[in-house]
């Protein structure tokens, strides 16, 4: 599943940086720590690997 904007792209790279080990997860805030919590490795690495050219900032409700 592509991310839909690129702070989900952002939050997902982050989350699975602590995953992986690369980070602390205590540096995680926000979205990024409960995807972390919720999301497997594989679903982060699809939402991380989403390219970010002509994606908007943030999702408009």
């Amino acid at each position: 599943m592509p991310a839909k904007s690129k702070a989900q792209q952002k939050a997902a790279g982050a989350a699975l940086s602590a995953k992986r080990g690369d980070t602390a997860k205590k540096d995680l805030k926000g979205a990024s720590r409960d995807m972390a919590d919720r999301m497997s490795e594989k679903e982060l690495e699809d939402l991380a690997a989403t390219r970010r050219k002509g994606l908007p900032e943030k999702k408009r409700d």
